[in-house]
């Protein structure tokens, strides 16, 4: 699968299939810091990635007033 990161922006590839989770931890990425999108389709943690899909990590951004 083709992983796009963020922070700095670069693709690597990840042998799959593999659920979200394991993706982040072989890529030692932090789950509740990133959004993992699948195809264009966010997903969750146990979500099952084939090996040809196209994956997003896009990080988690928070903010409020002040």
């Amino acid at each position: 699968m083709e992983v796009l990161l963020r922070n700095p922006s670069r693709v690597v590839s990840v042998p799959g299939p593999l659920d979200a989770t394991s993706l982040l931890g072989r890529l030692g990425i932090n789950r509740e810091s990133v959004l993992v999108i699948v195809d264009g389709t966010l997903v969750t943690g146990d979500t099952r990635i084939p090996d040809g899909a196209r994956v997003e990590l896009r990080p988690v951004i928070s903010g409020g007033a002040g």
